[in-house]
Protein backbone atom coordinates (compact mmCIF):
# COMPACT_ATOMS: atom_id res chain seq x y z
CA UNK A 1 0.00 0.00 0.00
CA UNK A 2 1.37 3.41 -0.98
CA UNK A 3 1.64 6.26 1.50
CA UNK A 4 -0.82 9.09 0.78
CA UNK A 5 -0.47 12.84 1.24
CA UNK A 6 -2.70 15.88 0.92
CA UNK A 7 -1.07 18.34 -1.47
CA UNK A 8 -3.82 20.95 -1.68
CA UNK A 9 -6.68 22.19 0.50
CA UNK A 10 -9.40 24.82 0.27
CA UNK A 11 -12.92 25.67 1.38
CA UNK A 12 -15.66 28.24 1.10
CA UNK A 13 -16.73 30.27 4.09
CA UNK A 14 -19.47 28.37 5.95
CA UNK A 15 -22.78 30.11 6.57
CA UNK A 16 -25.97 31.13 4.78
CA UNK A 17 -25.08 31.63 1.11
CA UNK A 18 -28.15 33.17 -0.46
CA UNK A 19 -26.08 34.47 -3.39
CA UNK A 20 -24.51 31.08 -4.25
CA UNK A 21 -25.98 27.75 -5.27
CA UNK A 22 -24.81 24.19 -4.66
CA UNK A 23 -22.64 24.04 -7.76
CA UNK A 24 -21.13 27.47 -7.09
CA UNK A 25 -19.98 26.36 -3.65
CA UNK A 26 -18.40 23.10 -4.76
CA UNK A 27 -16.65 24.77 -7.71
CA UNK A 28 -15.22 27.48 -5.44
CA UNK A 29 -13.85 24.96 -2.94
CA UNK A 30 -12.54 22.69 -5.70
CA UNK A 31 -10.72 25.50 -7.48
CA UNK A 32 -9.16 26.63 -4.21
CA UNK A 33 -7.90 23.12 -3.43
CA UNK A 34 -6.58 22.49 -6.94
CA UNK A 35 -4.90 25.90 -7.07
CA UNK A 36 -3.36 25.29 -3.65
CA UNK A 37 -1.91 22.04 -5.01
CA UNK A 38 -0.45 23.91 -7.96
CA UNK A 39 -1.84 21.51 -10.53
CA UNK A 40 -4.08 21.77 -13.57
CA UNK A 41 -7.25 19.77 -14.10
CA UNK A 42 -5.63 17.45 -16.63
CA UNK A 43 -3.40 16.02 -13.86
CA UNK A 44 -6.42 14.72 -11.91
CA UNK A 45 -7.26 11.03 -12.31
CA UNK A 46 -10.48 10.78 -10.29
CA UNK A 47 -12.66 12.49 -7.72
CA UNK A 48 -14.95 11.67 -4.82
CA UNK A 49 -17.61 14.02 -3.49
CA UNK A 50 -19.42 13.70 -0.18
CA UNK A 51 -23.00 14.97 0.03
CA UNK A 52 -25.82 13.64 2.15
CA UNK A 53 -29.16 14.89 0.92
CA UNK A 54 -28.85 16.99 -2.23
CA UNK A 55 -31.87 15.25 -3.74
CA UNK A 56 -34.20 16.40 -0.98
CA UNK A 57 -32.49 19.69 -0.11
CA UNK A 58 -32.12 21.11 -3.63
CA UNK A 59 -33.75 18.51 -5.89
CA UNK A 60 -30.46 17.53 -7.55
CA UNK A 61 -29.16 14.00 -7.93
CA UNK A 62 -26.33 12.64 -10.10
CA UNK A 63 -23.87 14.81 -8.21
CA UNK A 64 -20.74 13.18 -9.61
CA UNK A 65 -21.75 14.01 -13.17
CA UNK A 66 -22.80 17.53 -12.21
CA UNK A 67 -19.45 18.30 -10.59
CA UNK A 68 -17.39 16.74 -13.37
CA UNK A 69 -19.29 19.01 -15.75
CA UNK A 70 -19.13 22.26 -13.79
CA UNK A 71 -15.53 21.74 -12.66
CA UNK A 72 -14.48 21.14 -16.24
CA UNK A 73 -13.17 17.68 -15.34
CA UNK A 74 -14.99 15.49 -17.88
CA UNK A 75 -14.30 12.68 -18.74
CA UNK A 76 -12.58 12.11 -15.35
CA UNK A 77 -14.68 9.79 -13.13
CA UNK A 78 -16.29 11.61 -10.18
CA UNK A 79 -18.17 9.47 -7.65
CA UNK A 80 -20.67 10.63 -5.05
CA UNK A 81 -20.24 9.18 -1.54
CA UNK A 82 -23.06 9.21 1.03
CA UNK A 83 -22.85 8.31 4.70
CA UNK A 84 -25.16 10.86 6.34
CA UNK A 85 -23.13 13.50 8.22
CA UNK A 86 -20.00 11.39 7.66
CA UNK A 87 -20.27 11.72 3.87
CA UNK A 88 -17.25 14.02 3.64
CA UNK A 89 -15.04 11.83 5.80
CA UNK A 90 -16.08 8.77 3.81
CA UNK A 91 -15.28 10.55 0.53
CA UNK A 92 -11.81 11.25 1.93
CA UNK A 93 -11.46 7.58 2.83
CA UNK A 94 -12.43 6.55 -0.71
CA UNK A 95 -9.87 8.95 -2.13
CA UNK A 96 -7.24 7.67 0.27
CA UNK A 97 -7.87 4.06 -0.77
CA UNK A 98 -7.80 4.95 -4.46
CA UNK A 99 -4.33 6.49 -4.14
CA UNK A 100 -2.99 3.99 -1.60
CA UNK A 101 -4.00 1.07 -3.84
CA UNK A 102 -2.20 2.51 -6.85
CA UNK A 103 -5.38 2.72 -8.89
CA UNK A 104 -5.02 6.52 -9.20
CA UNK A 105 -2.22 9.01 -8.58
CA UNK A 106 -3.96 12.39 -8.24
CA UNK A 107 -7.42 12.41 -6.66
CA UNK A 108 -9.59 15.38 -5.69
CA UNK A 109 -11.94 14.92 -2.73
CA UNK A 110 -14.78 17.29 -1.92
CA UNK A 111 -17.73 17.71 0.38
CA UNK A 112 -20.71 20.02 -0.09
CA UNK A 113 -24.21 20.76 1.16
CA UNK A 114 -26.71 23.56 0.46
CA UNK A 115 -29.12 23.48 3.37
CA UNK A 116 -30.56 26.94 4.01
CA UNK A 117 -33.00 27.13 1.11
CA UNK A 118 -35.60 25.20 3.11
CA UNK A 119 -37.25 25.80 6.48
CA UNK A 120 -35.79 24.52 9.74
CA UNK A 121 -38.53 21.92 10.29
CA UNK A 122 -38.14 20.50 6.80
CA UNK A 123 -34.36 20.31 7.09
CA UNK A 124 -34.68 18.65 10.50
CA UNK A 125 -36.92 15.96 9.00
CA UNK A 126 -34.49 15.42 6.13
CA UNK A 127 -31.56 15.05 8.52
CA UNK A 128 -33.65 12.71 10.66
CA UNK A 129 -33.57 10.23 7.81
CA UNK A 130 -29.96 9.55 8.77
CA UNK A 131 -31.31 7.71 11.80
CA UNK A 132 -33.79 4.86 11.80
CA UNK A 133 -36.66 6.35 9.79
CA UNK A 134 -39.17 3.71 10.85
CA UNK A 135 -38.43 3.44 14.57
CA UNK A 136 -37.12 6.94 15.34
CA UNK A 137 -38.06 9.66 12.86
CA UNK A 138 -41.57 8.31 12.18
CA UNK A 139 -42.24 8.47 15.92
CA UNK A 140 -40.97 12.04 16.20
CA UNK A 141 -37.41 11.42 17.38
CA UNK A 142 -35.23 13.80 15.39
CA UNK A 143 -31.54 14.12 16.25
CA UNK A 144 -31.86 16.72 19.04
CA UNK A 145 -34.13 14.27 20.88
CA UNK A 146 -31.78 11.34 20.27
CA UNK A 147 -28.70 13.21 21.48
CA UNK A 148 -30.72 14.53 24.43
CA UNK A 149 -31.28 10.93 25.48
CA UNK A 150 -27.53 10.34 25.29
CA UNK A 151 -26.89 13.46 27.32
CA UNK A 152 -29.42 12.49 30.00
CA UNK A 153 -27.84 9.06 30.39
CA UNK A 154 -24.32 10.52 30.48
CA UNK A 155 -25.46 12.93 33.19
CA UNK A 156 -26.98 10.07 35.18
CA UNK A 157 -24.02 7.70 34.86
CA UNK A 158 -21.12 10.13 35.18
CA UNK A 159 -22.42 13.29 36.79
CA UNK A 160 -21.97 15.36 33.64
CA UNK A 161 -23.67 18.74 34.03
CA UNK A 162 -25.33 21.18 31.68
CA UNK A 163 -22.55 23.66 32.49
CA UNK A 164 -19.96 21.13 31.28
CA UNK A 165 -21.80 20.78 27.99
CA UNK A 166 -22.16 24.55 27.75
CA UNK A 167 -18.39 24.92 28.16
CA UNK A 168 -17.92 22.97 24.92
CA UNK A 169 -20.02 25.52 23.03
CA UNK A 170 -18.21 28.44 24.68
CA UNK A 171 -14.80 27.03 23.75
CA UNK A 172 -15.76 26.27 20.17
CA UNK A 173 -17.24 29.74 19.66
CA UNK A 174 -14.01 31.20 21.04
CA UNK A 175 -12.08 29.20 18.45
CA UNK A 176 -14.58 30.05 15.70
CA UNK A 177 -14.12 33.75 16.43
CA UNK A 178 -10.54 33.29 15.20
CA UNK A 179 -11.58 31.56 11.97
CA UNK A 180 -12.56 33.75 9.01
CA UNK A 181 -14.34 30.76 7.40
CA UNK A 182 -16.62 30.13 10.40
CA UNK A 183 -20.37 30.69 10.33
CA UNK A 184 -20.29 32.22 13.82
CA UNK A 185 -17.34 34.47 14.61
CA UNK A 186 -18.37 35.81 17.99
CA UNK A 187 -17.71 34.54 21.48
CA UNK A 188 -20.43 33.49 23.92
CA UNK A 189 -20.60 32.76 27.65
CA UNK A 190 -21.83 29.81 29.66
CA UNK A 191 -24.68 32.03 30.81
CA UNK A 192 -25.66 32.61 27.17
CA UNK A 193 -25.85 28.88 26.56
CA UNK A 194 -27.71 28.15 29.79
CA UNK A 195 -30.35 30.83 29.13
CA UNK A 196 -30.93 29.86 25.50
CA UNK A 197 -34.17 28.15 24.53
CA UNK A 198 -34.42 24.42 25.16
CA UNK A 199 -34.62 22.26 22.05
CA UNK A 200 -34.75 18.83 23.71
CA UNK A 201 -34.02 18.76 27.42
CA UNK A 202 -31.20 19.15 28.44
CA UNK A 203 -29.98 20.42 25.06
CA UNK A 204 -30.54 24.08 24.27
CA UNK A 205 -30.13 26.13 21.10
CA UNK A 206 -26.46 26.84 21.85
CA UNK A 207 -25.77 23.12 22.42
CA UNK A 208 -26.69 22.41 18.78
CA UNK A 209 -24.80 22.89 15.52
CA UNK A 210 -26.50 25.15 12.94
CA UNK A 211 -27.95 24.63 9.48
CA UNK A 212 -25.21 25.64 7.05
CA UNK A 213 -24.18 26.01 3.42
CA UNK A 214 -20.60 25.31 2.40
CA UNK A 215 -18.05 23.19 0.62
CA UNK A 216 -14.47 21.99 1.18
CA UNK A 217 -11.91 20.15 -0.91
CA UNK A 218 -8.50 18.48 -0.76
CA UNK A 219 -6.18 16.99 -3.37
CA UNK A 220 -4.43 13.68 -2.69
CA UNK A 221 -1.25 12.20 -4.19
CA UNK A 222 1.23 9.43 -3.36
CA UNK A 223 3.69 10.69 -0.75
CA UNK A 224 6.60 9.84 -3.04
CA UNK A 225 5.28 12.37 -5.57
CA UNK A 226 3.92 14.94 -3.13
CA UNK A 227 7.09 17.03 -2.78
CA UNK A 228 7.11 17.63 -6.53
CA UNK A 229 3.84 19.56 -6.07
CA UNK A 230 4.23 21.28 -2.70
CA UNK A 231 6.85 22.04 -0.07
CA UNK A 232 4.36 21.23 2.69
CA UNK A 233 2.55 17.94 2.02
CA UNK A 234 0.53 16.49 4.88
CA UNK A 235 0.54 12.72 5.12
CA UNK A 236 -2.58 10.76 6.03
CA UNK A 237 -1.00 8.14 8.27
CA UNK A 238 -4.23 6.41 9.29
CA UNK A 239 -7.71 5.99 7.84
CA UNK A 240 -10.36 3.84 9.53
CA UNK A 241 -14.12 3.37 9.41
CA UNK A 242 -16.58 1.42 11.55
CA UNK A 243 -20.34 0.88 11.86
CA UNK A 244 -22.91 0.34 14.60
CA UNK A 245 -26.67 -0.16 14.84
CA UNK A 246 -28.50 2.69 13.16
CA UNK A 247 -31.16 2.99 15.89
CA UNK A 248 -30.26 4.16 19.36
CA UNK A 249 -32.40 1.46 21.01
CA UNK A 250 -30.21 -1.27 19.47
CA UNK A 251 -26.90 0.06 20.81
CA UNK A 252 -24.81 -1.50 23.57
CA UNK A 253 -24.52 1.87 25.30
CA UNK A 254 -26.19 5.29 25.30
CA UNK A 255 -23.02 7.02 26.51
CA UNK A 256 -20.52 5.78 23.93
CA UNK A 257 -20.36 5.46 20.16
CA UNK A 258 -18.95 2.01 19.49
CA UNK A 259 -18.21 2.92 15.87
CA UNK A 260 -15.98 5.77 17.07
CA UNK A 261 -14.22 3.50 19.55
CA UNK A 262 -13.53 0.84 16.91
CA UNK A 263 -12.51 3.26 14.16
CA UNK A 264 -10.32 5.15 16.62
CA UNK A 265 -8.51 2.01 17.76
CA UNK A 266 -7.97 0.90 14.15
CA UNK A 267 -6.59 4.33 13.27
CA UNK A 268 -4.21 4.41 16.22
CA UNK A 269 -3.02 0.88 15.40
CA UNK A 270 -2.50 1.79 11.74
CA UNK A 271 -0.51 4.91 12.67
CA UNK A 272 1.33 3.06 15.46
CA UNK A 273 0.39 5.86 17.84
CA UNK A 274 -1.59 6.37 21.04
CA UNK A 275 -4.01 9.15 22.01
CA UNK A 276 -1.17 10.84 23.90
CA UNK A 277 0.65 11.38 20.58
CA UNK A 278 -2.12 13.59 19.13
CA UNK A 279 -1.41 17.34 19.22
CA UNK A 280 -4.92 18.51 18.25
CA UNK A 281 -8.21 17.05 17.06
CA UNK A 282 -11.20 18.01 14.93
CA UNK A 283 -14.19 16.29 16.54
CA UNK A 284 -17.77 15.81 15.31
CA UNK A 285 -19.58 18.11 17.77
CA UNK A 286 -23.03 18.13 16.19
CA UNK A 287 -24.19 18.60 19.78
CA UNK A 288 -22.04 19.51 22.75
CA UNK A 289 -22.56 16.09 24.34
CA UNK A 290 -21.19 14.53 21.14
CA UNK A 291 -17.80 16.18 21.65
CA UNK A 292 -17.70 15.06 25.28
CA UNK A 293 -18.44 11.45 24.33
CA UNK A 294 -15.99 11.52 21.43
CA UNK A 295 -12.99 12.70 23.44
CA UNK A 296 -13.75 9.83 25.82
CA UNK A 297 -14.37 7.21 23.12
CA UNK A 298 -11.12 8.11 21.37
CA UNK A 299 -9.16 7.66 24.59
CA UNK A 300 -8.16 11.26 25.19
CA UNK A 301 -9.89 11.24 28.58
CA UNK A 302 -11.27 8.42 30.76
CA UNK A 303 -14.98 7.66 30.46
CA UNK A 304 -16.92 10.21 32.43
CA UNK A 305 -14.09 12.75 32.47
CA UNK A 306 -14.82 14.43 29.14
CA UNK A 307 -17.22 16.87 30.78
CA UNK A 308 -14.89 17.96 33.60
CA UNK A 309 -11.98 18.20 31.14
CA UNK A 310 -14.03 20.52 28.93
CA UNK A 311 -15.14 22.70 31.85
CA UNK A 312 -11.54 22.93 33.11
CA UNK A 313 -10.33 24.17 29.70
CA UNK A 314 -8.21 21.13 28.85
CA UNK A 315 -9.48 21.10 25.23
CA UNK A 316 -8.95 24.80 24.49
CA UNK A 317 -6.23 26.40 22.39
CA UNK A 318 -3.04 26.47 24.42
CA UNK A 319 -4.11 23.51 26.59
CA UNK A 320 -3.01 19.87 26.54
CA UNK A 321 -5.32 18.83 23.68
CA UNK A 322 -6.85 21.62 21.57
CA UNK A 323 -10.13 20.32 20.15
CA UNK A 324 -11.99 21.90 17.23
CA UNK A 325 -9.64 24.76 16.53
CA UNK A 326 -11.80 25.54 13.50
CA UNK A 327 -14.76 26.17 15.78
CA UNK A 328 -16.08 22.69 15.12
CA UNK A 329 -19.52 22.00 13.77
CA UNK A 330 -20.90 24.20 16.53
CA UNK A 331 -19.30 27.50 15.48
CA UNK A 332 -17.67 26.90 12.09
CA UNK A 333 -20.93 25.34 10.86
CA UNK A 334 -22.19 21.97 9.67
CA UNK A 335 -23.02 21.66 5.95
CA UNK A 336 -23.35 17.94 6.54
CA UNK A 337 -21.67 16.57 3.40
CA UNK A 338 -18.77 19.01 3.71
CA UNK A 339 -17.92 18.63 7.39
CA UNK A 340 -15.53 15.66 7.15
CA UNK A 341 -13.52 17.35 4.41
CA UNK A 342 -13.49 20.67 6.29
CA UNK A 343 -11.97 18.81 9.22
CA UNK A 344 -9.17 17.61 6.93
CA UNK A 345 -8.63 21.14 5.61
CA UNK A 346 -8.26 22.46 9.17
CA UNK A 347 -5.79 19.69 9.98
CA UNK A 348 -3.76 20.58 6.88
CA UNK A 349 -3.66 24.26 7.82
CA UNK A 350 -2.60 23.43 11.36
CA UNK A 351 0.17 21.08 10.23
CA UNK A 352 1.40 23.57 7.62
CA UNK A 353 1.42 26.27 10.33
CA UNK A 354 -1.16 28.28 8.36
CA UNK A 355 -4.02 28.42 10.89
CA UNK A 356 -4.10 32.18 11.24
CA UNK A 357 -4.93 33.34 14.76
CA UNK A 358 -5.60 29.85 16.09
CA UNK A 359 -2.35 28.01 15.42
CA UNK A 360 -1.56 25.08 17.72
CA UNK A 361 2.02 25.39 18.94
CA UNK A 362 4.34 22.60 17.77
CA UNK A 363 1.56 20.81 15.88
CA UNK A 364 2.89 17.64 14.26
CA UNK A 365 0.06 15.09 14.52
CA UNK A 366 -3.66 15.80 14.08
CA UNK A 367 -6.81 13.67 14.16
CA UNK A 368 -10.31 14.06 12.74
CA UNK A 369 -13.46 12.14 13.70
CA UNK A 370 -16.55 12.34 11.50
CA UNK A 371 -19.86 10.71 12.49
CA UNK A 372 -22.89 9.70 10.43
CA UNK A 373 -26.32 9.93 12.03
CA UNK A 374 -26.30 9.31 15.76
CA UNK A 375 -23.29 7.01 15.48
CA UNK A 376 -24.10 4.28 12.96
CA UNK A 377 -21.03 5.36 10.98
CA UNK A 378 -17.72 6.79 12.14
CA UNK A 379 -14.53 7.53 10.26
CA UNK A 380 -11.24 8.58 11.83
CA UNK A 381 -8.18 10.00 10.06
CA UNK A 382 -4.77 10.81 11.51
CA UNK A 383 -2.51 13.32 9.79
CA UNK A 384 1.21 14.09 10.05
CA UNK A 385 3.16 17.10 8.92
CA UNK A 386 6.15 16.31 6.71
Amino acid sequence: MRRVAIIGAGMTPFGEHWEQGFRDLVVEAGIKAISDAGISGDRIDAGFIGTMASGRLIGQEHIGGLIADYMGLTPIPITRVEGACASGGLALRQGFMAVASGLHDIVVVGGVEKMTDLGVNTVSDILGGAGDQEWELFLGATFPAIYALMAKRHMLDYGTTEEMMASVAVKNHRHGAKNKYAQFQSEITIETVMKSKKVADPLKVFDCSPITDGAAGVVLAPLELAHSFTKKPVEIIACAQASDAIALHSRESLTSLKATQVAGKKAFDMAKLTPKDIDFAEIHDCFTIAEIMAIEDLGFFPKGMGGPASLEGKTALGAELPVNTSGGLKACGHPVGATGVKQAVECVWQLRKEAEGRQVKDAHIGLSQNVGGSGATAVVHIYKGT
